[in-house]
């Protein structure tokens, strides 16, 4: 006999639907490495960036950032804070946690200046939203997943709502 609780879960499937929110290519100043008891700090200054997408659209505003802890098992650990200005005015506040896994010497190329392909990363991250605007207050009420690329002084996102 099945569980009820097994019984009222949806089908496995191993494609979730999604719909894409938008993209955000955020532009990062130089980073600021600490090494610490917990692993390396590495703080990334938002210096802007913009928003492009069907649901979203506007640009990041300077001042949030990216702090990244890099453990001893090698993986980075995101924490994200910024203001999004959509293209008509509201301001949103963007969070984001995930998870960054690069080749062993990644960090050191991306210190090099060079790009890491986005086949050679595992960069994914939650997005969460939150604004009172009434035309985006609807962001606050959904859950968001997204795939990065890495680049020198600057990360790219493509994020999906989870549907």
């Amino acid at each position: 006999m099945v569980p009820a609780t097994a019984a009222a879960l949806p089908p496995r499937t191993d494609a979730v639907p999604v719909q894409h929110l938008c993209d955000l290519s955020v532009d990062l100043q130089p980073v600021q490495m600490i090494g610490t008891a917990t692993g390396t700090r590495l703080t990334f200054v938002i210096a802007g960036g913009k928003v492009t997408g069907p649901a979203v659209r506007g640009e990041l505003l300077p001042g949030g950032g990216d702090w990244l802890r890099v453990g001893s098992d090698g993986v980075g650990r995101v924490d994200v804070r910024a203001t999004i200005r959509s293209h008509d005015g509201a301001l949103i506040h963007l969070e984001s946690r995930g998870v960054i896994k690069v080749p062993a010497d990644g960090f050191g190329r991306l210190l090099e200046g060079r790009a890491l392909p986005y086949a050679e990363t595992y960069v994914r991250t939650t997005p969460v939203f939150d604004t009172d605007d009434d035309r985006y207050a609807w962001l606050s009420q959904v859950v968001a997943v997204g795939y990065n690329v890495l680049s020198p002084n600057r990360v790219d996102y493509r994020i999906y709502r989870l549907l």
